[in-house]
């Protein structure tokens, strides 16, 4: 494979597997730290909310520095940052370095779209495909192996396993350091997102959908199911909702060009999503399935939104564009989990906890049956989608 298409999946999968370290730990970390499920909920939802803002700072590192530099500095403060979440160990350290890992999180996968514009000209939807699987691989790691491989590994000490991850990522930044350079001119590299584009607006809701079902999903689901009295099935529905991530992205690699940019695949996930939401309500027992569905069409939305910064924006205003569409995506995922959880609250019916996958759903079929991304002042998108296909 090509060394550069390497570099963006394991650069992926580094910005992503501290992430999801933490939920496997919760147990742990109420043990030792008396937290409270307020806390615990801010503490899986603030990362959430820092890659919708930290982006726009992150947008000016990039424009000072270059992306891969920037991917760089992202990765050693994720390194740091995560390593120090459980020195003390103490509540205010965990917040406080959380806060900070996330920063760099934003960072990194900020970066990553404007390498893939410089890096893969010819090859965005593979390319976007590859790293976006890299992350899917890095968030299963974290959450499939933190509780179990790594505790076991540091003697039970949820402090140590926090840690573990660092090394992977410090050997990710090592491996970017002897990369392929990436020529940036600074002067000319604006940093804030034109908020005026209805372009970004459009891929920056195409993430959202996506990002809405992913986070709500597995913010509110276990719970859901617990109400219904189906608390042994939490295990097997979060594994299947992250992991049928993983062949949705690997699906737009092997065939970009028939899925990105286009309305379809859209109008198909939102479909998907509202069967989903309809299923885990009418037939709970096969709750595996529906979960597997919704990471499936929010991966797929995840990567068809990711391909398209690269090929709508110049190269040396990828950086600005996508931090607008993480802004928009990511914050709007944590909105609706919030929303949701509070209309659960009010109301006490459990359904209100599949109100995000029906949002996603919904909006998914609204752009799916407006998308509209012929034109951008550099490049026309077709002429980049053909270029793309048969390069």
């Amino acid at each position: 494979m090509d060394r550069r298409l390497v570099l963006l999946w394991v650069t992926g999968a580094a910005a992503r597997v501290s992430l999801l370290a933490v939920p496997p730990l919760i147990p742990e970390m109420h043990r030792d730290l008396d937290l409270a499920e307020t806390a615990v909920g801010a503490l899986t939802g603030l990362p959430v909310l820092l890659l919708s803002i930290g982006g726009l700072v992150g947008s000016l590192v990039i424009a000072r520095v270059g992306p891969r530099r920037a991917a760089i500095a992202g990765l050693a403060v994720i390194a740091v940052a995560g390593a120090l979440r459980g020195v003390g160990p103490s509540v205010a350290g965990l917040f406080a370095m959380t806060i900070v890992m996330a920063a760099g999180v934003a960072l990194t996968q900020l970066a990553i779209p404007p390498l893939v514009a410089v890096w893969e000209p010819d090859n965005v939807g593979r390319a976007t495909a590859v790293y976006s699987n890299g992350m899917l691989a890095g968030e299963i790691a974290g959450a499939a192996l933190t509780g179990t491989v790594v505790l076991a590994l540091v003697g039970g000490s949820w402090e140590r396993a926090l840690a573990v991850w660092s090394i992977l990522v410090v050997a990710v930044a090592v491996a970017l350091v002897r990369g392929p350079e990436v020529v940036h001119a600074r002067a000319a590299a604006a940093w804030w997102p034109d908020w005026t584009d209805g372009r970004m607006w459009i891929v920056g809701l195409t993430l959202a959908s996506a990002s809405i079902a992913y986070w709500g999903g597995n913010a509110h689901v276990p719970d859901y199911l617990h109400a219904l009295g189906r608390g042994d099935d939490v295990a097997v529905a979060l594994a299947s909702l992250n992991g049928f991530q993983v062949p949705a992205s690997l699906l737009v690699a092997v065939w970009p060009g028939l899925f990105v940019a286009r309305r379809w695949p859209l109008l198909a996930a939102g479909i998907v999503a509202l069967a989903a939401a309809v299923g885990l309500v009418l037939l709970p027992a096969a709750n595996a399935a529906w979960t597997g569905a919704i990471g499936f069409v929010a991966a797929f939305g995840f990567v068809l939104a990711l391909a398209l910064p690269p090929l709508l924006a110049p190269p040396n205003e990828v950086h600005r564009f996508a931090a607008g569409v993480f802004a928009i995506g990511f914050g709007s995922a944590f909105a609706a989990a919030v929303i949701a959880g509070a209309l659960w609250d009010a109301t006490g019916i459990p359904t209100m906890a599949l109100f995000p996958v029906v949002v996603a759903g919904v909006l998914m079929l609204v752009l799916g049956s407006r998308l509209s991304l012929t034109t951008t002042p550099t490049r026309p998108l077709q002429a980049a989608m053909a270029q793309h296909r048969t390069g």
